[in-house]
């Protein structure tokens, strides 16, 4: 915003007239007498004050022919009313600033325009440490936590609605808990059935691998990897004696007597057939169907 100076002298004339003339108001004459020309006419003093002075926008009274006047932008002032409307300090030979249809000097000016805390509401000038925040500005010392109250400053914040949370607050009021350290869970987190973990928490039960983004296989509340599951935890496939994991190719199981079969392993000792979701005779240990049964 520029300073401004006054505008030029107005546009009349005061003088004494030594012609024989009238008042072009009330006609009267001037002869000898102090008078004012303006837009072309001669007038008395009372006349000059009655129509044509300019008004005041400070006192809203007439400005007389013999006082001091100050123009502005089609406004008119009196050299005496012409001040600050911040500190009424006198304007008449100063730089000034106009603003929103007020006149100010130009220290009003800079603290007009200096932005609000908005902690302490109090202005904050030039040199202040400050926090800006989405088009809201903060005195450094007035940032503070929501929660604990201590000062944030320039430091990590996090912020929830109309609030700001210090790092340690927002971990204890907002963040997950891992449900195998508990402790918070800032980044990087997974979820399994509903419950958080960190990603270097969820591994396999014997192996410690991580199991993020891997197949897996959960046990009683234990999760093993895939090959983990197979040596350790899988049962044995009664007819080819591998590991029965549930993964890919003989996913379904058959299951008899405490023993187990993958789907494609459970079929007649002598003929071969399947016999998965089949009738089938189970003697000494071994599978057979009906027809077969009947020739041992």
């Amino acid at each position: 915003m520029a300073s401004h100076r006054h505008s030029g002298p107005s546009s009349y004339k005061v003088g004494t007239m030594s012609e024989k003339m009238d008042c072009h108001y009330c006609r009267d004459s001037l002869q000898g007498k102090k008078y004012i020309q303006k837009d072309g006419h001669h007038c008395c003093l009372k006349c000059f004050d009655k129509f044509c002075a300019n008004t005041c926008v400070e006192c809203r009274k007439p400005i007389s022919a013999d006082a001091k006047e100050l123009h502005y932008k089609n406004r008119y002032w009196h050299e005496t009313c012409f001040h600050c409307a911040k500190c009424l300090r006198p304007l008449a030979n100063e730089t000034f600033v106009a603003k929103d249809s007020k006149i100010l000097c130009n220290k009003c000016t800079t603290r007009e325009e200096s932005p609000r805390c908005k902690g302490c509401y109090k202005q904050i000038v030039a040199g202040d440490q400050n926090v800006e925040y989405k088009g809201n500005v903060w005195h450094k010392e007035c940032f503070t936590c929501s929660h604990c109250n201590q000062v944030i400053g320039t430091g990590s914040f996090f912020p929830k609605g109309e609030d700001f949370y210090c790092v340690t607050c927002h971990e204890a009021k907002f963040a997950k808990h891992c449900v195998k350290c508990n402790k918070a869970i800032t980044s990087g987190g997974i979820t399994y059935q509903d419950q958080p973990w960190h990603a270097d928490c969820f591994v396999c039960v014997t192996c410690s691998k991580k199991l993020a983004g891997q197949r897996f296989t959960a046990v009683e509340d234990q999760y093993y990897c895939v090959d983990c599951y197979k040596n350790f935890v899988a049962k044995k496939c009664a007819g080819c004696k591998n590991p029965i994991t549930g993964f890919g190719k003989g996913s379904s199981v058959v299951a008899y007597e405490g023993q187990s079969w993958h789907d494609y392993c459970f079929h007649c000792k002598k003929c071969s057939v399947n016999l998965a979701n089949k009738r089938f005779v189970f003697h000494g240990e071994q599978v057979y169907c009906p027809d077969c049964a009947k020739k041992l």
